[in-house]
C-alpha cells in the first residue's frame, strides 16, 4: 500500500512556505500532513495530500518544481519500544529508511508514520508479515478527516 507525497524545493526565505500552502488552500486542496526539511538556503517541503495528482498541477502552474515520490504510511505501538519494533522489522528485511516523519493522526490507538523506503515493497511485505498495519490510501484519508 505505498502513498503519493508530493516533494518541492523551497528558498528558506519569509513566505515562501506560506505561498506553497496559499496555493493549495486557494485551489481547495487539503494538507493532510507535511514534513519541513532545511538548509541554511533551501528546504524541502514533503506533502501527502488526498489529491496528489491536482496538487502537482496546480503547483506547477504556480511555477513550482515538483517530484511525487512513493511513501509507506505504517501504524506503530504509542508507547515506549513501539518505534524500535518496527525499525526492528524494516532491518530485519534489510530496507534502508531514507526519511520518516509522523501523521498528525492516529490509526485506533497506535501513531502513523510516513515512511520512505529505498524498496518499499519489500518494508510492506516484511511489515505485513509481522501483522503491522500498513495504510491504503483510502484508509489513511478516511481516518484523517
Amino acid at each position: 500500500m505505498k502513498i503519493q507525497q508530493i516533494s518541492l524545493f523551497l528558498e528558506n526565505k519569509p513566505g515562501h512556505l506560506n505561498a506553497i500552502c496559499r496555493t493549495l488552500a486557494d485551489a481547495q486542496i487539503n494538507i493532510v500532513t507535511l514534513s519541513l526539511a532545511d538548509t541554511q538556503q533551501f528546504g524541502i517541503v514533503r506533502l501527502i495530500v488526498e489529491e496528489w495528482e491536482k496538487a502537482k498541477e496546480v503547483l506547477e502552474q504556480a511555477g513550482y518544481v515538483v517530484n511525487v515520490r512513493e511513501v509507506v504510511a505504517a501504524a506503530v505501538a504509542d508507547r515506549p519500544g513501539g518505534m524500535a519494533e518496527i525499525l526492528d522489522i524494516i532491518g530485519k528485511a534489510g530496507v534502508n529508511i531514507e526519511y520518516m516523519y509522523a501523521f498528525t493522526f492516529r490509526h485506533g490507538k497506535e501513531a502513523v508514520l510516513v515512511f520512505r523506503f529505498d524498496n518499499p515493497d519489500r518494508a510492506i511485505e516484511a511489515l505485513k508479515a509481522a501483522d503491522r498495519a500498513v495504510l491504503d490510501p483510502v484508509s489513511l484519508f478516511s481516518e484523517a478527516k
